[in-house]
């Protein structure tokens, strides 16, 4: 039984959980791409808080690209997995090939989501990172890591629905977790949506465009 019609109702009940946020002109709202952005969206407009766009790419083990071993992210932040490179012996040469393959593609869709507005600046700012839903969260893992080399003053995940598992793992990097469902047993993201249709990229920068539209201080 699914728990939300879309990514926008889902982020209505989303930010009923981050009342404590509205208001505040410190408070910022990044989304992962590109899912998340239409629920960052309805939290961005209930809370009066900017949005903005963070990507983070995948660094796969070379022939299995499923496995990670580290990530790059929005302003050129990388974060490794140690226990991956050093169990594997992944050489420094691999990786800078992976990063310089992954950089060009992260730097492509930061033109095509942010155009020429620059990268926001989250020091000393409560960041609000907000996606569509958990279920392993390998890419807000490493969305948080990155997030935090940046020193934010207060960094919260906040998901519509989570594994639990998954949401409580995420406490330890943190600062908050707002999950607002957890179901169990919980298969996947898009079982609790009637409507989970892939985001498009016109309509991120739509988006993105009306936020920018509605709290200047965004762009």
């Amino acid at each position: 039984m699914s728990l939300f019609r879309d990514r926008a109702d889902a982020g209505q009940r989303l930010a009923d959980k981050l009342t404590a946020y509205a208001g505040r002109q410190d408070v910022l709202v990044l989304a992962l791409p590109r899912g998340g952005v239409p629920v960052a969206a309805e939290v961005a407009r209930r809370l009066g808080a900017p949005l903005d766009v963070y990507l983070v790419r995948k660094l796969g083990v070379p022939g299995h690209e499923e496995l990670a071993l580290g990530a790059i992210a929005s302003g050129g932040t990388i974060v490794l997995n140690d226990d991956v490179v050093g169990g594997l012996a992944i050489p420094p040469r691999v990786i800078d090939a992976l990063v310089r393959q992954e950089r060009h593609e992260l730097e492509r869709r930061e033109r095509l989501y942010r155009g020429n507005r620059p990268i926001p600046d989250v020091a000393g700012r409560v960041v609000i990172l907000v996606d569509d839903g958990l279920a392993t969260g390998a890419t807000m893992r490493a969305a948080v890591e990155a997030l935090r080399a940046r020193h934010p003053a207060r960094l919260v995940v906040a998901v519509p629905v989570g594994a639990p598992e998954t949401c409580s793992a995420l406490e330890s990097l943190a600062d908050e977790v707002a999950c607002a469902v957890t179901p169990e047993p919980f298969y996947a993201v898009g079982l609790w949506y009637d409507d989970f249709d892939q985001t498009t990229d016109d309509e991120v920068r739509k988006l993105l465009d009306q936020a920018g539209a509605r709290t200047p201080q965004a762009a």
